[in-house]
């Protein structure tokens, strides 16, 4: 009987996308597993449960440190979309319940969608005053806008939240100035930081900032792990009830080995930062210029704005994102869109409309997003494929409009 020839083996797909989900680190990875024999719940009193709590602990101490706050300001939670929605409910609802003229929401325009919907929500059926904050048409915040809403009505306000670094563009907001803006007239900023941990420097207590969400996924942790720090002293109201855990701010049984692997994760994600940078952004530039040498008409969505060092945000005039996108994928080249698809029918992305840009414009462009996994073959992969795959996809466009 003659051997059976191997299967060939897959060929190497180029990830690019880690703004969405990036691969758990060895040492998070090895965090977790070595937990998921512990029996002990951390609430319990026995042995067992000392010990798990012991580990929850500890972990708690290595996430404060990275993010330079103190363990007692870390709430632990199920990920980035809870942190954004208990910092939201929970600060409007107290703040309201304290002084009922508090009613308004200062958010920007461009925040991730788990802030924008939290405060539409407030807005829907909580009585909420929903106002977006305009940004320049590199995408950050214009502040004397803030400045000016908060002086027409400072005791209205019952917070403000701007994001860190968008998740679309990779432009850095200036957070400390929203901070400042804020607190003269005493409201809490709170700062979705998810893209930010891990790729610039992250310090609670140094921008001020009271209310500060990241989430593991994105720093190589696990998924289903996140933290909002809450700083001491500010009356959040909860959204879940039960035992009590997390300040009593949220109930539910701690996840010792997730929580382990998040710690791991922060740890290592902040420690390699600055060599993080470094590599990265050197590959981001490679990319943009590769992808320009062969598509000279390409725009790189943010101009001259300071950003992270790991995304692009480029826009191909004449073609659809989403072509290109299944195009690229099709190519072994997994890249993103960064627009929001609701019952499969895509949307342009708020962020690219709230710069300035037209619907046809918005619906134009991709992310390309890399990692602490990322390579120069992953850049190759993309600037060798990405040429066919504009001239196809205008061809399609072309061909429609007639």
């Amino acid at each position: 009987m003659s051997e059976t020839s191997p299967l060939p083996a897959a060929p190497r797909r180029a990830y690019l996308d880690h703004a969405a989900t990036t691969p758990m680190r060895v040492e998070a990875r090895e965090a977790l597993v070595a937990h998921l024999d512990l029996v002990g719940n951390p609430s319990s009193l026995h042995a067992a449960g000392r010990e798990a709590r012991r580990v929850v602990e500890e972990s708690r101490e290595t996430v404060a440190d990275a993010l330079g706050c103190r363990p007692g300001e870390v709430v632990l939670t199920a990920g980035g979309t809870e942190s954004d929605n208990l910092a939201l409910k929970g600060l409007f609802w107290s703040r309201r319940a304290a002084d009922p003229r508090r009613v308004r929401v200062l958010v920007s325009a461009v925040e991730h969608h788990a802030v924008l919907d939290t405060a539409v929500w407030l807005a829907e059926h909580e009585g909420a005053t929903l106002e977006l904050l305009p940004v320049d048409a590199r995408g950050r915040l214009d502040v004397a806008a803030l400045e000016a809403t908060l002086v027409a009505d400072p005791t209205s306000v019952a917070l403000v939240s701007v994001m860190w670094a968008n998740n679309e563009t990779g432009v850095l907001q200036p957070v400390e100035a929203v901070v400042a803006a804020a607190h003269a007239h005493g409201v809490p900023v709170h700062t979705d930081a998810i893209q930010a941990v891990g790729s610039v420097p992250v310090d609670v207590a140094a921008s001020g900032v009271d209310l500060l969400t990241a989430t593991a996924h994105k720093v190589g942790g696990p998924h289903g792990a996140g933290v909002l720090v809450a700083r001491r002293g500010l009356d959040l109201t909860p959204l879940l009830h039960g035992g009590g855990q997390e300040r009593d701010l949220r109930s539910g049984t701690v996840g010792v080995p997730a929580v382990a692997g998040l710690a791991a994760a922060f740890e290592s994600a902040v420690k390699e930062q600055v060599d993080h940078a470094t590599r990265v952004s050197h590959l981001r530039d490679t990319l943009v210029e590769g992808v320009r040498a062969v598509v000279p008409d390409v725009v790189l969505n943010g101009g001259d704005a300071e950003k992270l060092p790991g995304i692009a945000n480029l826009r191909f005039p004449e073609c659809e994102g989403d072509s290109l996108l299944m195009l690229l994928d099709a190519q072994g080249v997994e890249v993103s869109t960064g627009s929001a698809c609701s019952a499969g029918v895509p949307q342009a992305s708020h962020v690219l409309l709230a710069m300035g840009q037209s619907e046809e414009e918005a619906r134009s462009s991709l992310r390309f997003s890399l990692g602490h996994t990322s390579t120069e073959a992953d850049v190759a992969a993309l600037v060798a494929a990405i040429g066919p795959v504009v001239e196809r996809a205008r061809t399609a466009t072309r061909r429609v409009r007639r």
